[in-house]
């Protein structure tokens, strides 16, 4: 294979990750962290482009790295309206929902942007592997008991779709012949149904679904939660903020640091083990769930993500869990990883690339 240079942009909400590949060999990557006092000066997150960029180019000359020598830029993409998954070119109708943010305000959307600029000035290639507007439900899925309210996908589908094709490589199997439970286990949990290929069914990440995480509330009992909103003790933005942020094991036991959690447990704390053993019930529960989406036809089950480096969960998850099929642990998040694979194969000839149309995979259910 021709040796390639890739450069992988990963814009957060306070940072920025890079990574440059040779190939899939990872030479150096950097979470440049951004002075918050700085974004605050954008209005919106499209006016930080040039300065996201700047710094790009800033940290990559400090480091002796030549843009030039780049070959193919991929970006993580967002701000795009509902699409299957895949590496995308970056085309003109992908940067112009980009640049409006048609998924909503996330700095993701400036992913495929910078790395246009680049192409435009350096010459190359530009991508966006598996975005987070990824959405592969069926219909089924959809449907919740309040009619004009859907379920949609928002998953950690860069990560999982990676850990997906890893584990189908390393058993030589077809991802898109292979049916697969996935939990993402991190600041976020997802528990996601893989079915030949597709992503059909999984809690929203976003909008308060699932398991308790080490920061959010989960499935909580509509009219309770009803109930809090008339209370008058909390704003819209406060409670956003309590459900999103200040819930989960951080609500319970003062801290999101798993780590700090299990000491406490192996000090004695029984409070901090009713609490840990209960999030990691309600994921064994979520991939119960999950089975049964795959009608009970699961070729393995995959823990990946930050918080899968415990063996405690991991052990006491595969309690709940072991039953339905094998339990694979593939620790940690490959994101940078993911989307210099994802370029490469399409390159290399392995895949073929997706054109971008602007047209929603769904837009809505047919009544």
């Amino acid at each position: 294979m021709k040796d390639y240079m890739v450069l992988a942009i990963n814009p957060g909400s306070t940072s920025t990750k890079i990574a440059v590949f040779k190939n899939e060999k990872k030479v150096f990557s950097k979470n440049v962290s951004h002075d918050t006092n700085k974004l605050k000066e954008f209005k919106e997150i499209q006016d930080q482009l040039v300065y996201r960029k700047e710094i790009i180019e800033q940290e990559l000359k400090a480091n002796g790295i030549f843009i030039k020598n780049i070959d193919i830029f991929v970006g993580r993409g967002g701000g795009l309206v509902p699409i299957k998954g895949g590496t995308y070119i970056i085309n003109s109708k992908l940067l112009e929902h980009a640049s409006k943010g048609m998924s909503g305000q996330h700095p993701a959307q400036l992913a495929a942007q910078i790395c246009n600029i680049f192409v435009e000035k350096y010459g190359g290639k530009a991508y966006v592997v598996n975005p987070p507007d990824v959405d592969e439900f069926e219909e089924v899925a959809r449907i919740t008991g309040l009619y004009g309210i859907y379920r949609e996908s928002r998953i950690h589908t860069l990560n999982q779709k990676e850990v997906a094709l890893r584990y189908c490589n390393a058993n030589n199997i077809k991802y898109e012949e292979s049916n697969l439970v996935i939990c993402h286990i991190g600041g976020g949990i997802s528990v996601t149904s893989h079915h030949n290929g597709r992503m059909i069914d999984s809690n929203d990440i976003i909008n308060g679904d699932g398991p308790m995480t080490p920061t959010r509330a989960g499935t909580l009992p509509t009219i309770k939660v009803l109930k809090m909103c008339y209370s008058g003790e909390f704003t819209e933005k406060d409670l956003y903020k309590k459900l999103s942020k200040e819930s989960g094991l951080t609500a319970h036991l003062g801290t999101a640091d798993v780590k700090e959690i299990e000491n406490r447990i192996a000090a004695g704390d029984k409070y901090a083990k009713l609490v840990y053993n209960a999030m990691i019930y309600q994921i064994g529960k979520s991939v119960g769930a999950a089975a049964c989406v795959l009608k009970g036809k699961v070729d393995a089950i995959i823990l990946t993500g930050g918080i899968a480096n415990s063996q405690y969960l991991v052990a006491k998850l595969k309690e709940y869990i072991s039953w339905i099929s094998v339990v694979k642990t593939i620790a940690g998040e490959f994101e940078m990883e993911a989307l210099a694979a994802g370029a490469l194969r399409v390159v290399c000839g392995k895949e073929e690339a997706v054109v971008y149309t602007g047209q929603p995979t769904w837009s809505g259910v047919s009544t």
